[in-house]
């Protein structure tokens, strides 16, 4: 089992083996706060903090009979304690963080949240109902100002789907389009219907280009910056040379949203073929943006 999916059981298994769904994911979020090294991220959502994965891992974890679910609760099925299976230091963490706010009410601990994690309430619909004028300020400057119309280029490669999309939010991004040729991916949140529906949760449209992409087959064994250039080589004679139309819809894309970034795998844009397609994109004469790799 993956160690973060003990920090869920073990968090419902302090709590009665009961938890309601905001308490549980606010809990989650001080405690992965507190942590050097967190098992779990978060992104700005309707209530505030919220994480993907840890949703998506209680209702794995559903079909294994180790968590149940209603409208409001989250619930420990099994008997086996997983906070016995902890670090000694991630024991000790959660204990304090279950001790301090054990006599704390939801909606107080959901205003902890947002007085002292004020970027996380940004998209949060209940904000104004909790917090003054001077707080509700400090969320406000924590939103992204448009000014200048950019493209943005960016890879999954090693980032969780939170830490992904607060790179998007962070940077004001109004569309993602995706250019990979079969946007599937064996990491949670990244194939096409997580990443869209993600995206779109949080004001994001998603659009996909699969004809800008690269056929799997022919980015198998690259193994050399020699091999790289072959590819890259075929991909601009190719796809850029023949797929003018998709690109010429990227451009309008981005003169109508302002921020716009085209996303693939590779955490290095330059062994990725969103940087060549970015290369092409500044080369049309339909270009007057910036570009930035992120």
């Amino acid at each position: 089992m993956y160690y973060r999916r003990k920090i869920l059981l073990a968090l419902l298994e302090k709590n009665n083996n009961s938890l309601e769904r905001l308490r549980l994911q606010k809990l989650l979020f001080i405690f992965s706060m507190r942590k050097s090294n967190p098992d779990y991220h978060f992104v700005p959502f309707r209530y505030g903090c919220y994480s993907f994965q840890a949703n998506q891992d209680l209702c794995t974890m559903i079909k294994y009979d180790m968590t149940a679910a209603d409208d409001k609760y989250w619930h420990k099925s099994d008997t086996h304690s997983y906070y016995n299976e902890l670090t000694v230091s991630d024991r000790a963490l959660l204990n304090q963080v279950i001790m301090e706010f054990k006599d704390t009410s939801t909606n107080e601990l959901i205003r902890y949240t947002y007085i002292n994690y004020p970027y996380y309430a940004i998209n949060s619909q209940i904000a104004h109902g909790m917090l003054n004028a001077g707080e509700l300020a400090k969320i406000d400057a924590y939103r992204y100002k448009p000014t200048e119309k950019f493209l943005y280029t960016i890879g999954y490669e090693g980032r969780s789907l939170e830490e992904y999309l607060n790179l998007l939010i962070k940077n004001g991004m109004a569309v993602l389009c995706d250019v990979r040729r079969n946007p599937i991916s064996m990491k949670y949140g990244f194939s096409k219907s997580q990443l869209q529906s993600a995206c779109e949760k949080l004001n994001i449209a998603y659009y996909h280009f699969p004809d800008l992409g690269i056929a799997s087959e022919k980015r198998q064994n690259l193994a050399s910056d020699a091999d790289y250039q072959r590819i890259f080589a075929e991909y601009r004679a190719g796809t850029l040379h023949e797929n003018l139309k998709d690109q010429i819809e990227i451009l309008n894309i981005i003169s109508r949203q302002s921020k716009v970034a085209i996303t693939c795998f590779e955490a290095d844009h330059e062994h990725c073929h969103r940087n060549q397609l970015a290369i092409s994109l500044q080369n049309n004469k339909l270009w007057n943006y910036k570009l930035i790799h992120i």
